[in-house]
């Protein structure tokens, strides 16, 4: 059975809609940022801290290629990841994308950003992120769900 992969803005709801999604459809939840974190034995802080965004961005593609060859999968997507075209060609290979679009003032109010990485900038800066990446999201999903709500 093909994968569900959940993409969107950080803050947007693909975990918990992911763990939600697994127990309802029988399928096993991964996150690629846990998967990372558990990989490299730290957080995703200590790695953007340490070793920089683009290896980040390279372990992301490392997991999407893991990804890609199992089945029967709930798959809560980094914000990011969307940002290169083989990480989404992986997933796509097994995968049905669905593009969780919460709304940008929504995700400022009620999520924290202290300990996510690219959430330092302030609301301009994720609006701008958001500006940016919504047509890649946009681009890759199968399905899109509108204003979504946590």
């Amino acid at each position: 059975m093909k994968n569900l992969v959940l993409i969107g803005m950080m803050g947007s709801g693909k975990t918990t809609c992911g763990e939600l999604l697994s127990q309802a459809s029988k399928r096993t939840f991964v996150d690629t940022d846990a998967l990372i974190e558990k990989d490299e034995n730290r957080s995703i802080n200590s790695i953007f801290q340490s070793d920089g965004e683009g290896a980040f961005r390279q372990m992301e593609t490392q997991i999407c290629k893991r990804l890609s060859l199992l089945e029967n999968m709930v798959i809560a997507t980094g914000g990011g990841l969307i940002l290169k075209d083989e990480n989404m060609i992986e997933l796509k290979k097994n995968g049905i994308i669905i593009f969780l679009n919460r709304d940008i003032a929504d995700i400022l109010r009620s999520v924290s950003m202290t300990n996510r990485p690219l959430g330092q900038g302030g609301a301009l800066a994720f609006q701008n992120r958001w500006e940016a990446r919504e047509p890649l999201y946009r681009r890759w999903a199968d399905v899109v769900i509108e204003d979504c709500k946590k």
